[in-house]
């Protein structure tokens, strides 16, 4: 996956209307309000963490100008959720579109979780949550209440993407679950 002509295959579950749309145009941009809309009442948990997302991704891979936030994709057919219908989509992506991360890590941040270095650290982080009194994880980054454990969690976010690198050159030893963010996706990419 290393060199910028090497491509990877990867499954992304789409609707039916963004099949449409990657049919009619070509390319297609995912948009926030397609993240509201889709979400409802649950909108604001996925707004915190890809507002996140998308600010630091962008330091590994430049944003065009009309995504608002990433499609996703995973490596291994089998890790794809398909739950919400649509079709899933087979894509020949050059490594150098994609922002490769551990699909586990990326749970956590949608969790509102810290993300750990080791599972020892993770449970050294719940402890400090729990001696200031806190029995909900995501109060930590949803509220102003916890500054010092708000600003812990999201600077462990970091480490989201730790992998990157050594994904994208085609190793992923220690990364049993591959997921991409994509910036876009390109019907020529479609096999």
């Amino acid at each position: 996956m290393g060199d910028k002509d090497h491509t990877v295959t990867l499954y992304s579950p789409q609707s039916e209307a963004v099949v449409r749309a990657l049919e009619r145009d070509g390319t297609c941009y995912s948009k926030k309000s397609f993240v509201l809309e889709k979400y409802g009442e649950s909108a604001p948990i996925f707004v915190a963490v890809y507002d996140w997302f998308v600010k630091e991704a962008e330091k590994y891979l430049l944003r065009p100008p009309k995504a608002e936030y990433p499609y996703w994709a995973v490596l291994d057919k089998r890790n794809v959720d398909a739950s919400a219908g649509g079709r899933v989509l087979r894509l020949n992506v050059p490594a150098s579109e994609a922002i490769f991360f551990d699909l586990y890590d990326w749970q956590k941040l949608l969790c509102l979780q810290y993300l750990g270095e080791t599972a020892a650290d993770e449970s050294r982080f719940r402890q400090e949550m729990a001696d200031s009194g806190v029995h909900r994880a995501m109060d930590v980054v949803l509220t102003n209440f916890y500054p010092d454990l708000k600003r812990q969690v999201l600077e462990s976010w970091q480490r989201l993407f730790r992998h990157h690198e050594k994904i994208k050159a085609g190793g992923n030893h220690g990364v049993e679950n591959v997921q991409a963010a994509l910036w876009r996706l390109k019907k020529e990419w479609i096999q």
